[in-house]
């Protein structure tokens, strides 16, 4: 496979990893991290990767509905949302995994319309196009 990136950014991590900080090369964000209780940190309010995850991907499945919505000739919602929920854990193999769950809100869409909506934007993501081989996608959808 091979993609013809249009848009690259950087950014660096520094301190600990999951318990320092992670900035972009060009100085539009920087974020103090911490690791989750639940991962035998102290928790708080830093940021942590699986935080940043969920936001990157909400976005973009959104942005990817969109154009979904124009192959599809199905027409977006005013109040459509899309929350990501991404877990980590063990995995039954060893080392870490991560989960995935869309929660895709398209109001006064019929159910059928809905799921095809969702099936095409997958195919068009680029989040769920990169962790497809490894990560079960559970979506969910209702108006």
């Amino acid at each position: 496979m091979s993609v013809d990136a249009k848009y690259k950014t950087t950014a660096t991590a520094t301190g600990g990893g999951r318990d320092g900080k992670t900035s972009l090369a060009d100085g539009t964000m920087a974020l103090q991290l911490t690791v989750p209780k639940e991962l035998g940190g102290p928790g708080g309010d830093g940021a942590n990767p699986e935080k940043l995850f969920a936001l990157g991907y909400s976005a973009c499945f959104l942005g990817a509905m969109r154009v979904a919505a124009g192959q599809t000739n199905i027409k977006i919602p005013e109040g459509t949302e899309v929350t990501a929920t991404i877990g980590i854990g063990p995995r039954s193999e060893g080392g870490f995994g991560i989960t995935a769950a869309l929660d895709v809100k398209l109001p006064g869409l019929a159910a059928d319309e809905a799921r095809k909506l969702v099936d095409v934007t997958h195919g068009i993501c680029p989040y769920s196009n990169a962790i497809k081989a490894s990560v079960d996608v559970q979506t969910t959808t209702h108006g």
